[in-house]
């Protein structure tokens, strides 16, 4: 009986023999994992993340640079026009007609606009009806003094045959003298009828604007139906002026030049103008003159070019940058590369399409662009799509354009 209840004790105990070799198993098996874990972390940076390009490359360098000129001082400046006018009228006046636009080149005397001119007309037409009565009156005067110088001259020979007696000979020589002092007042009121009409035919034409000067239209300040005058009135409701005519032959630089500097700037100097908004072109000018006294508040002094040639496309209050020139150089009419210049071994034609590599922190990216003309020095001129400054991959060969892509580091070399 006893023998039966160890045997079943026996049989519920838990066999632990086997326990540590389980363990050790699994030990095994995470040192396995754990190295294998190891290896492809190691593999990966080795061969996918650690994989930088080595290239070579150069920065990319302004078109222009070659082509600019010595220059003993540059410096910025706007143009400007030395004859500008608002024109307006000389009379206050409504306006009934604007014939001008923005934009449009006028003639000198050319009509610009004008003015309501029924009053001016009628006291025009009274002015000369008031000239016909005078001019009548002065006709009708010579005829009497015909007249009383026939009546005169027969009366003096009755006189002398005694049929008439001395007191009716002086009547009709004094009514002839008479006569003669009513055309002599009568011709000056004719005068002064006709130096009226003139003055009403010049109240007309001031009804007129016309242009004082040739020039462009560069703004247009009055509507029709609007009043005008020469002085603002009427609480701000009157115009001064129907526009503003800029004489384009008149433009010409001003320059602030620091008085440091002021000593390298001399009458008659020969100067280069570039325009901040076309840069491709450099026009001929020189110094007219150097203002006599200093902006106190800048230390600046007041300089005034003008222009030797001057392209059509230069405007009033542009900005233009200026390079005055050495004593003995010579400015001339010069155009000016635009673009930037990289060597032809940093293009990279992709199906008819020309790109470059461009470098920026260590990484490479894919650049199309637009080429020029061929320079020197197995260069190409790029006149889009690259700025200078950049850095571009160059020496491109079959092997090094299939291992680039965007994104890709590289080191240069």
């Amino acid at each position: 009986m006893s023998d039966d209840r160890t045997a079943d004790l026996q049989n519920l105990s838990i066999d632990r023999s086997e326990r540590p070799r389980s363990k050790w198993r699994i030990l095994v098996w995470m040192v396995l994992l754990a190295a294998i874990g190891g290896a492809s972390f190691i593999g990966y940076f080795v061969y996918f993340v650690d994989d930088t390009l080595q290239v070579s490359s150069t920065l990319a360098v302004s078109a222009a640079r070659d082509s600019q000129t010595e220059s003993v001082l540059d410096a910025t400046g706007f143009v400007v026009a030395r004859r500008q006018a608002s024109v307006s009228s000389k009379v206050p006046g409504k306006v009934t007609s604007v014939l001008i636009e923005e934009g449009m080149r006028v003639e000198e005397g050319q009509l610009l606009a004008t003015l309501d001119d029924s009053i001016t007309r009628a006291q025009l037409a009274l002015a000369q009806s008031q000239l016909e009565a005078t001019r009548s009156q002065l006709s009708e005067l010579k005829l009497r003094y015909e007249q009383a110088t026939l009546d005169s001259e027969r009366n003096g020979r009755l006189a002398e045959e005694g049929l008439i007696s001395a007191n009716e000979l002086e009547q009709s020589q004094l009514s002839r003298e008479t006569l003669q002092s009513a055309i002599n007042v009568s011709a000056e009121n004719v005068a002064v009828s006709e130096r009226t009409v003139e003055l009403q035919e010049k109240y007309v034409a001031d009804m007129e604007i016309r242009a004082p000067f040739a020039g462009i239209v560069i703004s247009k300040t009055a509507q029709p139906g609007e009043m005008i005058a020469p002085v603002a009135g009427g609480g701000g409701f009157t115009r001064t002026g129907i526009c503003t005519i800029v004489d384009m032959d008149s433009l010409e630089v001003q320059i602030d030049v620091n008085e440091s500097y002021i000593n390298r700037v001399q009458p008659g100097q020969q100067v280069t103008v570039q325009l901040t908004a076309y840069p491709d072109v450099r026009m001929p000018a020189e110094v007219i003159a150097i203002i006599p006294t200093a902006d106190r508040a800048r230390s600046t002094v007041k300089v005034r070019v003008g222009f030797k040639q001057r392209d059509d496309r230069v405007l009033p209050d542009m900005a233009v940058k200026v390079s005055f020139l050495e004593e003995g150089e010579i400015a001339e009419m010069q155009e000016v590369p635009t673009g930037v210049v990289v060597p032809m071994s940093a293009i990279d034609t992709v199906g008819g399409n020309n790109q470059v590599w461009v470098i920026k922190d260590d990484v490479v990216g894919s650049r199309r662009v637009r080429l020029g003309d061929e320079v020197e020095n197995d260069s190409v001129q790029i006149l889009d799509g690259l700025r200078s400054g950049e850095r571009v991959v160059t020496r491109l060969s079959p092997e090094l354009k299939r291992g680039l892509v965007d994104g890709r580091a590289v080191t240069t070399i």
